[in-house]
């Protein structure tokens, strides 16, 4: 991030604004400024972040203005280039007269304004109270008695200052409202350690369902303090799912409901000075599908959808997952976000004998809390059984 402030900012911020250098000398050299200072703005966050001298409360408001600028800077980048693009191509054509346009500094004054004001409605869109989205799901080994079985499910709200709970309790109204049948929570629930952040989550505690409400943890939850987070999720009456099964008997039928740990556990194990080394428990596949055997159909709650393929191989009908907040930017996510998690980013995937979901999330990290194309949700999967001569 460092690096990113001190050399790429400044190279990204001169190659915009550089048709402005003769005709508007002043303009660019107040736009190259700006830009440098604005760029730089999520590095001084860590470093204050790190050096604790603003107070959470502060620095995740300041979140929200460095993803804006942020947005704005990549949706600039992306634009300057089809200008150049656009240029080269009718230079080479022979068209010199539309070239010479095309470097008209308005074009790229036009650019980063359009940039700024699509990034103002990607923010304005994230922090909005999701909808509940509903999608059924066929699976070959669901019982005939399970067909309709209605599973909410609330992924990645990383409840914050931003994310409060106000917003906490719209996502709990909205669920109850939509009559889950269980209700699922596959993780990142949390930015922030308990003592500032248990009031915010607090109205999780409503949730309830006919067949309970579960929990498997996130990578945030590891980053926020493990085993406090893991206390307070309980004292909350959630079930907390570590590496471990449930066995749910509904309608004469066993439905097997799994939770992992998340594989942030190893790459907090490698950082011998982080405090949370021994909290929490890395993901166990092999110890959910023991404990899931004989059941008639498996759900796994597990945050991250990246190792999908080997959850595939362990007996699970359907995984549930989030962590990729489905790509934040419809056009970006398949560049960005797909290489990092198998090419799994949002919605439903089939994945060998199993399906996995994959929620675009009810909340958003603050750090970068903007979507475009991508809106939250709060998803109710419908389960269909293809033995089921009627459906309810």
């Amino acid at each position: 991030m460092i690096f990113y402030s001190l050399i790429l900012v400044p190279i990204i911020a001169l190659w915009l604004w550089w048709p402005l250098h003769r005709p508007a000398r002043r303009a660019f050299w107040w736009a190259l400024t700006a830009t440098m200072v604005l760029g730089a703005l999520p590095a001084l966050l860590i470093l204050a972040m790190r050096q604790t001298t603003l107070s959470y409360q502060v620095i995740a408001h300041l979140q929200v203005g460095s993803g804006l600028v942020l947005s704005a800077i990549v949706l600039s980048i992306l634009l300057a280039l089809l200008r150049d693009l656009a240029w080269l191509l009718s230079w080479k054509a022979g068209w010199r007269r539309l070239a010479q346009g095309l470097r008209q500094p308005m074009w790229t004054v036009a650019g980063a304004a359009l940039a700024l004001l699509v990034s103002a409605y990607g923010v304005l869109q994230a922090l909005k109270v999701p909808e509940v989205r509903t999608q059924e799901i066929t699976l070959p080994r669901l019982p005939a008695e399970l067909d309709g079985l209605r599973v909410a499910v609330i992924a990645d709200i990383h409840a914050s200052p931003v994310n409060n709970a106000r917003y906490v309790q719209a996502l709990v109204d909205r669920t109850q409202a939509a009559r889950p049948d269980l209700i699922v929570l596959p993780g990142d629930m949390v930015d922030g350690d308990v003592a500032t952040q248990a009031a915010n989550i607090a109205p999780l505690a409503q949730l309830q369902a006919p067949y309970g409400v579960w929990f498997a943890p996130g990578n945030h939850e590891y980053y926020s303090g493990y085993n406090a987070w893991a206390k307070e999720f309980r004292r909350l009456g959630l079930h907390y799912l570590e590496n471990q099964t449930e066995r749910l008997q509904i309608r004469g039928r066993t439905l097997a409901v799994s939770g992992l740990g998340d594989p942030a556990y190893g790459r907090l194990s490698n950082q011998n000075d982080n405090p949370a080394v021994a909290e929490g428990l890395p993901p166990d596949i092999a110890a959910v599908q023991q404990q899931a055997q004989g059941a008639d159909v498996h759900l796994l709650l597990a945050h991250q959808p990246k190792p999908a393929r080997d959850y595939a191989q362990h007996g699970v009908d359907l995984q549930i997952a989030g962590h990729t907040h489905g790509g934040h930017i419809r056009g970006l996510d398949q560049l960005l976000i797909a290489p990092a998690n198998n090419g799994y980013v949002r919605g439903l995937y089939q994945v060998g004998p199993m399906q996995l979901f994959v929620s675009s999330g009810a909340g958003l990290w603050a750090g970068f809390a903007v979507r475009l194309g991508v809106p939250s949700s709060i998803d109710l999967l419908v389960l269909r059984s293809p033995s089921a001569t009627t459906k309810p």
